[in-house]
């Protein structure tokens, strides 16, 4: 069963988002309505071009809506990490000089943002390669220290977008579960954006569908698996049948 709470950390009311150009406008998301619950996971499936990304970069802060309202219940300006499709990394700064990058910027003390570096370190499975440049880092261990940059925040809402999509299947299996593990120590409220609905059905709370442009809420999916998850649980006939309702609201 789901682990979140009650409480709403997050509200999404009525959004909509259209860019502007020369025949009056795109429209990519028109009155898409949800809450998101404390330590809940929820991924978001989608058609192409159904404003998947746009919903992240509007909760994440990085673009402003057109109508409605997103609504976030912390008493305290609410910290965001977020996790882009490519790891984005320095290339100038080790691996653990990325992780620490965002304390530095709160001014925290060397000593205490190598600290906490080195327990994400741990979590993230990076041991080792703390002192390696970005360009020594294969596709997953870079998403790692990019993971780990965004978590060492501890934010109120994680936001990822389809950060394993480059990488080859086994090893996105393989991120996904690591993904899991993380989630479970640290207990960070996450929405991840993901094409994948079998990837979604073995991470998330819930599964959140956008019909084609302009994006509205075509399915609002509580995902019933017991945690913890294991990747058996793909070959069940209670999994097929999910994912085969999925597909069918994402194709709808």
């Amino acid at each position: 069963m789901p682990v979140h709470e009650d409480q709403s950390v997050l509200r999404v009311h009525n959004l909509s988002v259209t860019f502007p150009n020369d025949n009056g406008g795109l429209q990519a998301l028109t009155d898409l309505s949800f809450d998101v619950h404390a330590h809940e996971f929820i991924c978001i499936l989608g058609p192409s071009g159904s404003g998947k990304t746009t919903l992240l970069r509007v909760l994440g802060g990085l673009l402003m809506p057109t109508a409605g309202a997103v609504r976030f219940s912390a008493d305290h300006t609410p910290r965001i990490g977020y996790v882009f499709q490519q790891a984005n990394l320095m290339p100038w700064r080790t691996a653990m000089e990325n992780i620490t990058l965002p304390l530095e910027m709160q001014n925290i003390p060397m000593d205490e943002a190598r600290r906490q570096a080195a327990e994400l370190i741990e979590l993230t499975g990076l041991k080792g390669f703390e002192d390696s440049w970005p360009r020594d880092l294969s596709g997953g261990m870079a998403q790692r220290v990019a993971i780990a940059r965004a978590l060492i925040q501890d934010p109120d809402l994680l936001l990822l977008d389809e950060p394993f999509g480059s990488l080859d299947e086994l090893t996105r299996d393989r991120m996904g579960e690591e993904l899991l593990d993380i989630w479970r120590a640290r207990r960070n409220t996450v929405l991840m954006v993901t094409h994948s609905i079998s990837e979604a059905l073995l991470l998330s709370d819930r599964v959140l569908v956008l019909t084609p442009r302009p994006g509205q809420l075509a399915l609002n999916f509580p995902v019933p698996l017991t945690r913890p998850r294991t990747e058996d649980m793909r070959y069940t006939a209670q999994f097929g049948k999910m994912a085969r309702k999925l597909r069918s609201a994402i194709v709808e």
